[in-house]
């Protein structure tokens, strides 16, 4: 169910951001292959995929910080390098920010403030932003690894930027700290920000995001909403019984078209039904199971399923 036609349309409005047939090859290997998507502000967009994807890469190539083999990347329909004051439209973690222990988190900031162009006064408010307003004069040493993200993700706000790029921002966050990222992100996109999270774990952000990019071996297997893609899960019941010949009669009759034999002994599984329907219906019929147990296809099993290996019959 890949949309990558609908994602080919390059614009040049403000904090949009544009892949277009982008390619990138490290010698024999090809990290980014053909790849074009397009975000738009006002929502979280989930960039997702295994490790080893391209994801990194592909966030590079936006940042101007690797060169593309083919194709383009553009933010407000312009490259990187070529805007005239990047910190106030992109805001980029690609890695773990470094620290000095001696600082303190004002004063982090307050490095980085002349270079994005900002006032002083910006530091304070970004702490504020991220909940460390009071831990503003403590040294950085001794921050939590959730306060350093936090810190970190105030560095990427001091030019108030209309674009955040933000890879594996939850890694190292306990759940307290990645329902604060949740909230975080969707109050900066309901602000009318462009906000690109990557991540190799579905179920990490699918409670955060809109819209989902989905890559492998660098390549768009999938881009959708988020409901689109929920709509690909099915529910699923497998059912079998010593009375083989009887059951698949059952099925054929109550659910036709929804069941298939999965094994020699005559197990069947069952889509789009209940458990409880199913076992209902074999107690009607007098027909006795061995085996009853939902076995649904959920948002997780179709992200393994979309980023499968072929190769290795397995995720890659």
């Amino acid at each position: 169910m890949s949309e990558q036609t609908l994602l080919e349309r390059p614009t040049a409005g403000p904090g949009v951001v544009v892949v277009n047939h982008l390619s990138k090859s490290f010698g024999p290997v090809l990290a980014v292959d053909d790849l074009s998507f397009e975000v738009g502000p006002g929502k979280v967009t989930g960039f997702l995929g295994p490790n080893g994807a391209g994801k990194t890469t592909t966030l590079r190539m936006l940042l101007g910080l690797v060169t593309p083999t083919a194709g383009t990347a553009t933010i407000g329909g312009r490259r990187y390098h070529d805007l005239s004051r990047p910190g106030h439209v992109v805001g980029a973690a690609l890695e773990a920010a470094s620290f000095h222990p001696g600082r303190s988190a004002r004063d982090h900031l307050r490095v980085y403030a002349p270079q994005v162009g900002v006032s002083t006064k910006r530091c304070d408010e970004v702490l504020e932003l991220v909940g460390l307003n009071d831990a503003a004069d403590r040294r950085v040493g001794g921050f939590s690894s959730g306060m350093r993200q936090r810190l970190g993700l105030a560095a990427t706000l001091l030019g108030d930027p209309k674009v955040l790029l933000l890879d594996e921002p939850a890694n190292g966050l306990d759940p307290e700290g990645i329902a604060w990222l949740r909230a975080l992100l969707r109050h900066l996109a309901r602000e009318g920000r462009t906000v690109l999270v990557s991540s190799h774990v579905l179920s990490e952000v699918q409670q955060t995001v809109d819209d989902v990019i989905i890559i492998a071996k660098g390549r768009l297997v999938h881009a959708s909403s988020l409901a689109d893609l929920a709509l690909l899960t099915t529910r699923q019941v497998l059912v079998k019984s010593p009375d083989a010949e009887r059951l698949a009669a059952l099925v054929a009759a109550e659910w036709p078209g929804r069941a298939q034999t999965v094994d020699a002994s005559g197990s069947v599984l069952v889509r789009d039904v209940d458990a409880s329907v199913v076992g209902a219906a074999a107690f009607r019929a007098g027909i006795e199971l061995h085996e009853l147990a939902s076995r649904d296809v959920g948002l997780e099993d179709i992200f393994l399923q979309l980023t499968a290996d072929p190769t290795q019959g397995g995720a890659a």
